[in-house]
């Protein structure tokens, strides 16, 4: 997995759960996550977190890593 990798997942899916993120190449969402920061820091891609991302209801149950989505914007 590298750089270009990850964009390409991004354009194709448009918004993106981290986790899903992790699981497609098969990494630790440690390992994932500092690749999809760089993108938001290029300004190709925004993060979204809890609400923001459409999936929190307020249960407080879920895997955060499953709150933080990733869209492409590039």
């Amino acid at each position: 997995m590298d750089l270009l990798q990850v964009k390409h997942y991004l354009r194709e899916r448009r918004i993106v759960p981290l986790k899903d993120v992790a699981l497609h190449f098969r990494v630790d969402i440690d390992t994932v996550k500092p690749l999809l920061e760089l993108w938001v820091n290029k300004g190709k891609a925004r993060k979204h977190t809890g609400a923001a991302a459409g999936t929190c209801k307020g249960c407080c149950k879920c895997d955060p890593a499953t709150l933080e989505t990733y869209e492409w914007t590039g």
